[in-house]
């Protein structure tokens, strides 16, 4: 089991008060710093495809692994719609990070639009038929809709979304959409959820705490 708090645009919390704890963090980037020296297992919210160049407001995957730093996320759901990234921006991401050594976790999802048309599975084959394979890579699905709402996917709903994606491309899938400690074991009582992608319950330690303690118990 995988669980990994994406602070998003938040300060987050003190990182020593995380430390113990079997999980990973992905702070922005101004505490990256703070969290590996802290000694958690530490990935960045996003990273370019290049290792250097005039590519303003990006960060490369060298200059991760010079901070410490293991990994990163692609893909946030956040990024596809806020930022306009695209399968095609994703995937080379993901490429450039793992060729530099570092784990991935890759964010697919529909939108509720999609998913009432019927479209999850389609969208979610096009998401992931663009990732490379790699021992590296883990996949978080984000139903777009319950990003950020409260809304949750039932635990049903994840297991198929996530038994899809397992019949594309055999890694390990994280649940990440409003995930908390009260619908925690839930979701990870599912075969195939294999963890989860936290947000805004990773920025308060214990209920992140509650998490993980849940996710232990599966495993």
């Amino acid at each position: 089991m995988i669980v990994a708090g994406n602070w998003k645009m938040f300060r987050g919390p003190d990182p020593r008060a995380l430390v113990g704890l079997d999980a990973i963090v992905c702070p922005p980037y101004t505490r990256l710093a703070d969290c590996v020296a802290a000694g958690l297992t530490t990935y960045a919210q996003n990273v370019h495809w290049e290792s250097e160049g005039a590519f303003t407001g990006e960060i490369s995957p060298p200059m991760l692994l010079e901070l410490g730093v293991a990994g990163s996320l692609v893909g946030h759901s956040e990024r596809r719609q806020l930022f306009g990234e695209t399968d095609v921006g994703v995937a080379r991401r993901a490429e450039a990070a793992l060729s530099a050594g570092l784990s991935v976790i890759a964010c697919v999802g529909e939108t509720l639009e999609q998913r009432e048309a019927n479209e999850t599975e389609d969208v979610l084959r096009r998401q992931i038929t663009a990732l490379p394979q790699d021992d590296r890579l883990v996949i978080a699905y984000e139903p777009v809709w319950a990003i950020g709402t409260g809304l949750s996917a039932t635990p049903e709903m994840a297991q198929d979304a996530h038994a899809f994606i397992k019949s594309l491309l055999r890694v390990p899938v994280l649940y990440g959409g409003s995930v908390k400690p009260d619908n925690a074991a839930g979701l990870f009582a599912q075969p195939d959820v294999d963890g989860a992608l936290v947000g805004g319950a990773s920025l308060d330690v214990d209920s992140f705490r509650a998490i993980c303690q849940a996710a232990a118990s599966r495993s």
